[in-house]
């Protein structure tokens, strides 16, 4: 039996801080740290006060996961148009694709799972 890497993560020790997206708040799960790296999981919900800008990027990924928890967004995926996502709805992302966010409600709240948890990402020109 093995507990290495065992971790828990509850709302009221957990704080939402700035992270890739200025318009967006993340609360990190723990995840990245008990995997040594190979996977991130984070809550994300919109900034308050925070201007939005969507511009077209991808991420260097080997998996992406959104699943929606409360709220709305919408993407627009190189290839797919636009998709509008609503609390329950979940999407993968596969490794590159290009996207932008086009909009969210309010009271976003969504959970993100990707692997690696130190991804890159990158600005593109366009979705093309």
């Amino acid at each position: 039996m093995t507990t290495k890497g065992f971790t828990v993560s509850h709302a009221r020790d957990s704080a939402f801080e700035s992270g890739l997206r200025a318009f967006f708040d993340y609360r990190d799960l723990g995840i990245k740290a008990a995997t040594d790296g190979r996977v991130v999981a984070h809550v994300i919900r919109a900034a308050k006060g925070a201007e939005f800008s969507g511009q077209p990027h991808l991420h260097r990924t080997d998996f992406q996961m959104v699943y929606v928890l409360k709220g709305w967004i919408e993407f627009e995926y190189e290839g797919q148009g636009t998709v509008r996502l609503e609390a329950g709805s979940c999407v993968y992302q596969p490794p590159s694709i290009r996207h932008r966010e086009i909009g969210h409600s309010e009271d976003i709240e969504m959970l993100e799972i990707v692997m690696p948890g130190n991804f890159g990402t990158e600005e593109v020109p366009t979705l093309g």
